[in-house]
């Protein structure tokens, strides 16, 4: 059976390849300086000066007169030397080419995959906050397009196969290409509250349907921004004060919080469950779902399909399809009721 070999066993083969070039090259400069010393009774930088200009056939002249057997010697040095350099420097080519195809290749399937995503988020921006979305969504298997206009992203983009577009946001054009129309959500987190703005209402007006979620620096762009259409507005700044100053006021409670969401580790999670209109549990209250007593969660709020939040429900509180409950528990609890409540495979 014929065997196709993979870039990557290419290029092992080709790296051993030039170790053993090198390696050879290696052995003539030695061979070459040990023979002028030995025949000619140079001085080692003289004889290794002499096997480089050499093999390297720059044609400088001798450092000094060189005997028969010393011309011999140099005939035969200069056939193995050429021979050598040139298996060496054709291996180092190729490494190069096969590089060059290796990163044609890998954009060229990156933007096939671009094109192919639906229900994706579009970070645009890829900055500080911009690089933990991606590598966030991305670590919870959530499909992303990111756009950027600092062509250094790239790089990183590549080295962690996520789909990009190195361009302008702001554009209409480039939001297309990043597939807004087949978007679930748009995330804005460039650095200017203008650009956020623009990119908002471009967005909106593309894809009425989309979640939009934008950053803003102050407190009246988050006003602007809402009126644009995003649907929510976080302040970095502002949480990130709160944040530091909650650590001060309450840092057992903070500790706490901080573990759930960050400590992939910890056995406690919190999680957002959709429920399904054919679940079993449509249409029942909290008490009689027994989800306190069969799985052992806590159901800390629910959001209702209208929007409305109720923190610390009754235990005659009802489930309701397209309700959203805010489940804390152990992870295997929580995919259980995920299941129970008919989300997954929805």
């Amino acid at each position: 059976m014929q065997t196709i070999k993979t870039f990557d066993e290419g290029r092992y083969s080709g790296l051993k390849k030039l170790i053993k070039g090198l390696i050879l090259l290696g052995m003539v400069i030695i061979v070459g300086t040990s023979g002028y010393i030995v025949l000619e009774k140079w001085g080692f930088l003289d004889a290794l000066y002499m096997t480089v200009i050499t093999i390297t056939t720059v044609g400088f002249k001798e450092v000094r007169q060189v005997s028969v057997p010393g011309k011999i010697f140099t005939v035969v040095l200069i056939f193995m030397g050429i021979g050598i350099m040139a298996y060496t420097l054709g291996m180092v080519a190729q490494m190069m080419v096969d590089l060059q195809i290796r990163s044609i290749l890998g954009r060229k399937k990156l933007g096939s995959r671009r094109k192919n995503i639906k229900d994706h988020y579009i970070i645009c921006g890829y900055g500080r906050i911009g690089r933990i979305i991606a590598s966030e969504l991305k670590e919870n298997n959530i499909p992303c397009v990111v756009v950027d206009l600092n062509p250094e992203s790239r790089q990183s983009l590549e080295n962690k196969k996520i789909p990009f577009v190195i361009d302008d946001a702001t554009s209409e054009e480039v939001l297309l290409e990043a597939g807004i129309e087949r978007a679930k959500g748009l995330v804005a987190v460039v650095l200017s509250d203008a650009d956020n703005l623009f990119i908002t209402m471009t967005a909106r007006g593309l894809n009425p349907d989309l979640f939009i979620l934008a950053r803003a620096d102050e407190e009246p762009s988050k006003k602007k921004l809402l009126r644009a259409g995003a649907n929510r507005v976080v302040l970095p700044y502002l949480i990130g004060g709160q944040k530091m100053a909650h650590t001060i006021i309450r840092p057992e409670v903070e500790a706490f919080l901080q573990s759930m969401v960050h400590d992939r580790d910890m056995e406690l999670k919190i999680e957002e469950i959709r429920v399904s209109g054919n679940s079993a549990l449509n249409g029942l209250n909290l008490v009689d779902s027994q989800i306190r007593k069969s799985l052992n969660v806590i159901i800390v709020a629910i959001r209702k399909g209208g929007g409305e939040m109720t923190f610390n429900p009754s235990s005659e509180s009802l489930i309701e399809a397209d309700d959203i409950l805010i489940a804390l528990g152990r992870a295997e609890d929580l995919d259980k009721l995920e299941k129970m409540l008919g989300s997954k495979g929805h």
